[in-house]
């Protein structure tokens, strides 16, 4: 399935009303162009072949009669084209007239799908000419001697991709057809539109597709009428749509003089582990096809797709909106829901103070921030937070200054405590050589820390904000029953990547002071700082040195949590996101140490302490992810 990848083009030739015959050769050059580029399924306008404004001539059976040896010449000409290929045109049955798509493929018709709902309103007229396939008494026609299927049709190219069609005023009605289908299992849906132009149309049209892609868990092909038509008393902008579970994938320049088309490839992996993970999809199913019955199923075929032609974007950061407004929104919002949820820990315990660990490094300065939001909140004094810094082994100058300028310009209370006494003292009672940097070396220290918060936590009254981020849990970046654990964790919904982001959204928000300070500890690599200072006194111990960028690891996490992503497409989509910043070779080797650590970590993540889901995808052990300790790897490893 080509990496789950369906290719799909939504074409726009130039037309000629009430001329088929020069029609059929402008489908043809464009279906051909689309071929060239592997296009899978294929989608032009409405009434294409006759053109959409014919008006009183849709009476006259000449132009009907063109219309049909115009499919016939198309037909033959594409017998070797793979692509699943729809038309609009005018159809003759059973007595009535029609308003059709017609699909084909490699030469073959396989079906029409009359337009159920004939629009009379305002500059439409298409009852005067056209019968709504809602009420047709037939669900075959003869044409050259075949018998076709007509009416409600689902066109299955292979197991895990099904295509619907509906015409254009169909997705205007409440319940459209396309949402049917969708819950049929069409999880990509055609549409043959002959949509005007009228001001602000567009844009509400483009938010239709956008909706109901997101409402069907589908891809959305959206094909309208062209340039050509009569402007008599409308215009036409051949605009040419696709869209996916919400998200505009192409959307073409309106208004040129020419063909127009929009390309894209429709990852249906996606939409179809979406699918199946929300329950209310086919629980919806069950009612809706119990009460509209269900569609007639024609079996075809999907062509192959090279590599090199699946051309789809793919964001580096999923977690990080790549527009400014969307990303500063999208971090107010979760500092929002960090500290919202912090509010309610603190009322319903009862407490008016809250204790934090403060090493100069990101996570703790975000989990300082939100805490401070939380105060505000609760109309409640900063100097109620207790900000506590404990310099050990490896705190170099640079984030005990920023943790300490923080504090200050926070306004917080503050108090030092040196634990490397205790941890020396510790390693002796266990007979550990201090000389030896090893794990135990380096937990004496993270667990040390956490004994010192939870019981000052305790001696105060207060509750202890954990630090930690959703990257270092599913990394298992963190020291078992040490920074692991805490009395409400604000970060743990927060990927390390937009760990950053919301530090830079409050700078931008902050006076001089604060941001000064903020903006130092942008600057500071991430570390835990366990292990000692080089010669130089600079931070010697890099998390990503050790466990690979941060950036690989969130992307890897986004998708293998949110769609089930095998990792061999994990691998791909990787390179793709990556390109010219990661080998291939770097890439496999920090996805692989991804699925081992993500693996063996999961007891861990099993008694996570509670904190705030901000995203679509979370850890949480009583939420989002349930999964046994012990649960073996072995068929993600590669």
């Amino acid at each position: 399935m080509n990496m789950g990848f369906v290719k799909v083009a939504a074409l726009s030739p130039v037309v000629e009303v009430a001329n088929p015959k020069k029609n059929a050769k402008s489908i043809l050059d464009e279906i051909y162009k689309a071929a060239q580029k592997q296009a899978q399924v294929i989608a032009l306008p409405e009434l294409f072949l006759s053109g959409y404004t014919c008006g009183d001539l849709f009476s006259q059976s000449i132009l009907n009669d063109e219309c049909e040896k115009a499919l016939v010449q198309i037909l033959e000409k594409t017998q070797d084209i793979s692509a699943l290929i729809v038309i609009g045109m005018p159809l003759r049955a059973d007595n009535r007239l029609y308003n059709v798509a017609a699909v084909m493929q490699k030469g073959k018709l396989l079906g029409f799908v009359p337009k159920r709902y004939i629009p009379t309103y305002s500059e439409f007229y298409e009852k005067r000419w056209f019968a709504s396939g809602r009420t047709a008494r037939i669900d075959s026609v003869k044409f050259q001697g075949e018998n076709i299927p007509f009416g409600r049709l689902l066109f299955k190219m292979s197991e895990s991709v099904t295509v619907g069609i509906e015409v254009c005023e169909d997705l205007w009605v409440p319940v459209a057809p396309s949402s049917v289908m969708a819950l049929e299992g069409a999880n990509i849906i055609v549409n043959v539109s002959a949509s005007n132009e009228l001001v602000t149309k567009h844009d509400y049209r483009r938010e239709l597709i956008k909706q109901q892609s997101a409402r069907g868990y589908c891809a959305y092909i959206f094909a309208s009428g062209a340039t050509g038509e009569s402007t008599t008393d409308l215009v036409f902008s051949d605009a040419c749509i696709v869209a996916e579970n919400g998200t505009i994938l192409a959307d073409s320049e309106r208004f040129k003089s020419g063909a127009n088309s929009a390309f894209a490839c429709i990852d249906v992996e996606k939409l179809n582990s979406e699918r199946i993970k929300r329950e209310s999809f086919a629980d919806n199913a069950d009612d809706c096809i119990a009460a509209f019955g269900k569609s007639q199923i024609v079996e075809c075929g999907i062509s192959a797709l090279d590599e090199n032609v699946i051309d789809r974007k793919i964001n580096a950061y999923p977690f990080v909106p790549q527009d400014d407004r969307e990303r500063n929104e999208r971090c107010r919002e979760i500092l929002s829901i960090q500290a919202s949820g912090l509010v309610k820990r603190m009322m319903h315990i009862g407490v008016k103070k809250a204790i934090i660990g403060i090493s100069g490094g990101l996570d703790s300065t975000l989990a300082l921030l939100v805490t401070a939001r939380a105060m505000e909140k609760l109309n409640l004094p900063m100097q109620n937070i207790l900000c506590i810094t404990m310099p050990g082994f490896g705190t170099t100058d640079v984030t005990y200054t920023n943790a300490l300028e923080l504090i200050s310009s926070i306004g917080a209370e503050k108090r030092e405590i040196d634990i490397r006494p205790a941890c020396i003292q510790h390693m002796k009672d266990i007979g550990h050589d201090i000389n030896i940097h090893d794990v135990t070396y380096e937990n004496t220290q993270a667990r040390e820390r956490t004994q010192i918060l939870m019981d000052i936590a305790n001696k105060e009254g207060a509750l202890l904000v954990g630090t930690g981020d959703l990257s270092e849990l599913a990394m298992g970046w963190c020291t078992y029953n040490g920074d692991h654990m805490s009395m409400y964790g604000v970060n743990a919904g927060v990927p390390k990547t937009l760990v950053r982001h919301l530090v830079k959204n409050v700078v931008d928000n902050s006076d001089e002071r604060t941001a000064n300070v903020l903006l130092k500890v942008l600057d500071t690599p991430v570390s835990p700082e366990l292990l000692p200072p080089d010669d130089n006194g600079q931070i010697q111990q890099k998390t990503e040195e050790q466990i690979g960028p941060y950036e690989l690891h969130d992307f890897f996490l986004y998708h293998f949590m949110r769609f089930g992503t095998t990792p061999v497409k994990l691998k791909f989509l990787a390179q793709r996101a990556f390109e010219g910043k990661y080998s291939n070779e770097e890439i496999q080797k920090w996805l692989s140490l991804f699925l081992k650590r993500f693996f063996q970590s999961q007891f861990k993540r099993s008694c996570l302490p509670d904190g705030p889901k901000v995203g679509s995808v979370s850890l949480s052990p009583r939420g989002d992810w349930r999964m046994p300790s012990d649960a073996s790897a072995g068929i993600w490893m590669f």
